[in-house]
């Protein structure tokens, strides 16, 4: 069924209706009513999948979803539009251009902990390019997956866009196929799987993957603010976020102040009791959930380190001074743990940091701005922010992806468009002049070649 799934969709390709922008337009204004009308059983998909409350579905799914949309429809004609290049003068008279054209018959798979946004935002991006496209969503947020199903079904021919839901064995039969492009959200070692299927055919891929993301605080930091913004930033989604901060990094002297500072900060969230709190979404599931608990044995807790199975639930927890070899500093987290090291030197962050692959983020708190800058310049990382935390993402300009072992490529508005669009060049060259230096024979022309390259 699959294979004749994307047979289907290469041959819609090949009649060229997707490469009419107006049909485009047409389908994602279609799209765009359908999601309006979606909104509240979105959010309630949500919820149903792990408890995300309402206002995180909101800020983090649905807006920005509808915000791509609009945006994508408003700037669809111009991101199209033949650019024309300033040519070069070894090649006058001639006009220069660079044309973007659709990969073909694309396949998106997306995560489930933005099993929303993470599946439409690459999709929109996919669609307004000209591309045909399969989305496999998440099995493990069914309420969600089923929903996205019925929606794309309502809005599109399935040899345009067709969502094909299943586990494993799934991906699988689907990483089988020959795509013209693959876009993968998820895990660092799924990304290598989905890398390893597409090299046989030097299928493009975009890789969006993850890391254990660093947050900088040196002595000159506004702590107050800095633990509100981490606060919000490792805990929104219950921590399952990619550029999460995954540890903290902090000036011994100021430690403890920080604590401080984080215990008021979480318990304005989320309350005394933030099981209770409506605020604060859930694990995903029992295999996610044993992983993180697993993280919490014999480690000094200082603020929660509390959970409940049969709820999937654990507290935001703060533990003091892991030990690098421990479980929680061994990978990406992923969950509302968040270890804090302290530093006595710049060499000590430095030996720290180098010990993990390049992250997704890396965060900076302070208020010098020489050293902020300096620690931004001396890292490899996907994206950060300096006194904040996880909001890059927000900024439509900004491309956002990893670098090495957090991802290949990048996407948002614009750079979306152009993941998905192939970008060719070309040179039309005019009649009137032909200059012949260029021409064999090449006897006696080296010395004018030389001329004109210098000149140049």
């Amino acid at each position: 069924m699959i294979e004749a799934i994307v047979n289907s969709q290469k041959e819609f390709f090949k009649t060229g209706k997707t490469k009419t922008i107006a049909y485009r337009k047409q389908l994602l204004k279609q799209l765009q009513s359908e999601l309006i009308k979606q909104e509240d059983f979105i959010v309630k998909a949500l919820y149903d999948d792990f408890k995300k409350p309402e206002f995180e579905s909101v800020i983090t799914e649905t807006a920005i979803v509808l915000q791509d949309l609009k945006r994508t429809l408003k700037h669809i004609d111009k991101w199209a539009k033949p650019k024309r290049i300033f040519p070069s003068l070894l090649n006058f008279p001639s006009s220069d251009f660079i044309y973007k054209e659709p990969y073909g018959t694309v396949l998106i798979i997306a995560p489930w902990n933005y099993p929303y946004q993470l599946a439409l935002a690459p999709l929109i991006g996919a669609v307004a390019a000209g591309n045909t496209v399969v989305l496999k969503p998440s099995e493990l947020t069914p309420n969600t997956s089923a929903l996205l199903s019925k929606i794309i079904k309502h809005v599109f021919p399935p040899e345009f866009v067709t969502v094909i839901e299943g586990g494993v064995d799934t991906s699988t039969q689907l990483l089988n196929q020959v795509w013209d492009y693959i876009f993968f959200t998820g895990s660092v070692g799924v990304g290598k799987i989905v890398a390893k299927a597409a090299a046989p055919n030097l299928t493009p891929i975009t890789l969006e993957l993850g890391g254990k993301n660093p947050c900088i605080i040196d002595k000159s930091a506004n702590l107050k603010l800095a633990a509100k913004r981490i606060v919000w930033g490792k805990f929104v989604n219950a921590g399952q976020t990619c550029i999460a901060p995954d540890y903290i990094l902090i000036d011994q002297s100021i430690k403890n102040n920080f604590y401080n500072f984080l215990k008021e900060e979480i318990s304005k969230a989320f309350t005394n009791k933030p099981k209770t709190s409506k605020d604060f979404a859930r694990i995903i599931n029992e295999k996610n959930f044993n992983r993180l608990t697993e993280m919490l044995v014999d480690q000094n807790c200082i603020i929660g380190g509390n959970h409940d199975i049969t709820d999937y639930y654990i507290s935001p927890s703060v533990i003091d001074q892991p030990s690098l070899d421990s479980k929680v500093m061994e990978d990406e987290i992923f969950g509302p743990i968040l270890p804090v090291l302290a530093y006595d030197n710049i060499n000590t962050i430095d030996t720290i940091i180098n010990t993990y692959p390049k992250p997704l983020s890396l965060y900076v708190f302070s208020t010098n701005s020489a050293q902020a800058k300096q620690l931004i310049k001396q890292y490899s990382f996907g994206g950060g922010c300096i006194n904040d935390t996880i909001i890059h993402f927000a900024n439509h300009r900004l491309p956002f992806g990893g670098v090495g072992n957090s991802g290949i490529g990048a996407y948002h508005g614009k750079h979306t468009f152009n993941t998905f669009s192939h970008i060719k060049p070309v040179v039309k060259k005019g009649n009137w002049l032909d200059i012949t230096l260029r021409y064999a024979p090449y006897k006696g022309k080296l010395k004018s070649l030389k001329q004109l390259l210098n000149w140049l």
